[in-house]
């Protein structure tokens, strides 16, 4: 088991690519605490981590909010008695679709950073103090090929994940010294919930049907596949491991060769 004695945080665990990492966690001997906004598929989560023999803790929260982060961090310390080992950062929205910037509104926007960007900063702030005094930790977040290259269409969503290769990088060289690793994951098209409003809202805009809309995708991708879920959560076990232990600061690509 490669992550057995382990505690993990992880945000944006009710669907999509952060309930698959959750799970491969647990699988892998990890104790977890998951967060969201929603709590029903937290708790149905809860359930079947605990049906796996491992532990596991709901927390509800807003990760744009810092009180509610401050709350999320406090309550994982006390359940891991103060351990905090991984803070698998996989919270996100889509942002608005097939907006040129020029009619992108303002709250549309910053409602977007705000969830991607700053989303990943509180609470990479809010764990640290405990990972610093242990001298260990590995942080891991979701960016996004978008943060690779530009998007159009998509300025918030592609903004926000430039926005944390930038943090990524930074924290990196102020925790090094620290023994804490600090990892971006950039998948591309990937089929989770989030890939569901993105095929719609894009065939909507365009007048096409959403396979039209997957099928342009598929073709920009050197493997001729959309990436599973299961791809990035075992991209996400490497840099929670202690595999990747001399790896920091660093983007890892899963995106089927999208547009290379």
């Amino acid at each position: 088991m490669r992550l057995k004695g382990k505690n993990v945080v992880v945000t944006g665990a009710g669907q999509g690519m952060g309930r698959n990492i959750s799970l491969r966690f647990a699988n892998e001997g990890a104790d977890l605490v998951l967060a969201g906004r929603q709590r029903e598929p937290l708790e149905s989560l809860v359930d079947e981590i605990q049906n796996l023999g491992r532990r596991a803790l709901a927390v509800s929260t807003d990760v744009s909010k810092e009180g509610a982060v401050e709350i999320l961090i406090s309550e994982a310390a006390a359940f891991f008695d103060d351990r905090i080992d991984v803070l698998m950062l996989a919270a996100g929205i889509t942002g608005p679709l097939e907006t040129p910037v020029w009619e992108l509104a303002v709250d549309d926007f910053e409602e977007t950073l705000a969830v991607n960007l700053r989303g990943m900063f509180l609470p990479i702030k809010h764990v640290l103090p405990h990972m610093i005094k242990r001298r260990s930790g590995k942080i891991v977040t979701i960016g996004g090929v978008a943060g690779i290259r530009g998007y159009r269409m998509r300025t918030g969503y592609s903004a926000s994940k430039w926005g944390v290769r930038g943090l990524v990088r930074t924290v990196a060289l102020e925790v090094g010294p620290h023994n804490i690793n600090v990892n971006n994951i950039c998948p591309g098209l990937t089929e989770t919930p989030r890939m569901e409003k993105l095929l719609a809202g894009k065939a909507s805009a365009r007048g096409w049907s959403e396979k039209e809309i997957y099928q342009e995708y598929v073709q920009e991708m050197s493997l001729g596949r959309i990436s599973q879920p299961q791809d990035i959560a075992d991209a996400a076990l490497f840099l929670a491991s202690d595999e990747s232990r001399n790896i920091t600061g660093q983007d890892l690509i899963v995106d089927g060769g999208w547009k290379l």
